[in-house]
């Protein structure tokens, strides 16, 4: 299975709270739902639609899951929110009681497994494990360079801090860009894949 990343990013590089603003307010964060101007169904939503045809189970940190457990369930009818809802769903989380995982086919991980399980999962035969959001458990994987496509979805704006999802360890990684639409919002869909060293 190949680690697959999907983020709304602006371009001073924070993904905190794209959708809506209770989304994330860690840290004081004041411009939840700052994605929502520039979403465009066409370029972005047609990234997304793709990405999960590919994808046969998705990843989420703890925040991530239960935002968007609280979002899709009731959603039943679209195609999109079925998909969604039938994929087996794995989530990262210490502090997540399992019978808090109302969300159909929800599996959780041990924090202190992640790293291990997901390395399991991308030694596996399947589809996709499709990430989005989740900026911490996102920054481990890239850190332990366990993501194989990295879709930045850059939003024409800043917002002056926030959460990321690349590590500040110093390290310096090479990713190639291997795909790049731009959407008529001003929203640029950029697809990268870690770059063979020579």
């Amino acid at each position: 299975m190949r680690v697959v990343v999907t983020e709304f990013i602006s371009l001073d590089g924070v993904v905190q709270a794209p959708g809506g603003a209770e989304e994330d307010t860690d840290g004081g964060f004041a411009h939840g739902g700052w994605s929502n101007a520039y979403f465009d169904p066409e370029v972005v939503g047609g990234a997304f639609a793709a990405g999960l045809e590919k994808a046969e189970a998705l990843l989420y940190g703890r925040r991530t899951y239960l935002t968007m457990a609280a979002a899709w369930p009731e959603r039943a009818g679209d195609p999109f929110a079925d998909r969604l809802n039938a994929m087996r769903k794995y989530v990262v989380s210490d502090t997540l009681e399992d019978d808090r995982l109302s969300w159909e086919n929800s599996v959780r991980i041990p924090g202190a497994r992640a790293l291990e399980k997901v390395r399991e999962l991308r030694a596996a035969e399947g589809g996709d494990l499709a990430m989005m959001g989740s900026p911490t458990l996102v920054r481990a994987l890239i850190g332990a360079g366990l993501v194989d496509e990295l879709q930045l979805v850059v939003m024409p704006v800043l917002l002056g801090g926030g959460k990321s999802v690349f590590p500040a360890d110093g390290g310096m990684r090479s990713w190639e860009l291997v795909s790049s639409a731009t959407a008529k919002t001003g929203a640029q869909v950029n697809v990268y894949r870690p770059a063979e060293r020579s």
